[in-house]
């Protein structure tokens, strides 16, 4: 069977590509199931600080192969929850924002349907400025059901993302950034999500998975003050922060251990 998701992991950065560059990464069920199986993979990695998710060949993902619907029994009985609170479909979207360590999307060519979705599951996202973006669904008679609807309504206002939707047209890296869809546009966007992976993998890990916990709580404003005090409270007593204050004074680059939590 090829390898449908690479994976590689340098000082603390996880290098994810999508390989299936002959079909533009268009997911089919075996790929929906090696995405997943990637997410798991690197909740399990020791080590892990951050990740870059790009695609192989001409484009980030196609969405959906299409020619692949009738041969995939998962489609026949979506509202089982198999992975957590989403299904297998939308835990190729919904499962890297779940992740405990920040995930930046690098997108090409071209981020279509399932594959725009897809993107829309990481913490940033890179993107050519001639990138081309569809919420595609309702051009084949289907709503955005890999995590979509739930991931694009914290990006952008709320008229937009219903034009995206209604309207599943086609629009530019550069018109994404406009709109909130993209956080910053690069020539090269793999080499500037890496550059930005380092620098965050630079960091201290327990400070960098505790923001991530805090900015991922759907909670009332009274539970986000709490949860802030509990999160700084354990991180002032971290060997981490012991070492930011102690390289800052002996003006040297901070070194972290690499743990879990």
């Amino acid at each position: 069977m090829p390898e449908l998701v690479k994976i590689t992991l340098a000082d603390g950065v996880a290098d994810v590509r999508l390989a299936r560059p002959e079909k533009i990464n268009a997911l089919d069920g075996a790929m929906f199931h090696a995405i997943a199986q990637a997410i798991a993979d690197l909740r399990a990695m020791p080590g892990l600080r951050c990740a870059v998710l790009s695609g192989e060949g001409r484009g980030f993902c196609v969405g959906v192969d299409l020619d692949s619907l009738d041969s995939t029994p998962e489609l026949r009985n979506l509202q089982p929850r198999t992975h957590g609170e989403a299904n297998l479909f939308q835990q190729a979207a919904w499962g890297w924002r779940q992740l405990p360590v920040p995930v930046i999307a690098a997108i090409h060519g071209f981020a279509f349907g399932a594959g725009f979705q897809l993107m829309l599951g990481a913490d940033l996202r890179i993107a050519a400025p001639d990138a081309q973006f569809s919420m595609m669904e309702v051009r084949w008679g289907l709503v955005p059901d890999v995590a979509g609807i739930a991931l694009l309504r914290g990006l952008v206002r709320d008229d937009v993302a219903r034009d995206i939707t209604f309207t599943a047209r086609k629009f530019s890296g550069e018109e994404a950034a406009r709109m909130g869809l993209v956080t910053r546009l690069a020539a090269d966007p793999y080499a500037e999500a890496m550059t930005l992976a380092k620098s965050i993998a630079a960091s201290s890990p327990p400070a960098i998975r505790a923001a991530k916990r805090l900015l991922n709580l759907d909670a009332p404003a009274s539970a986000l003050l709490l949860a802030e005090s509990v999160e700084q409270e354990a991180l002032l007593a971290s060997p981490e922060h012991a070492e930011t204050i102690a390289a800052a004074r002996e003006k040297r680059t901070p070194v972290f251990p690499d743990r879990q939590n």
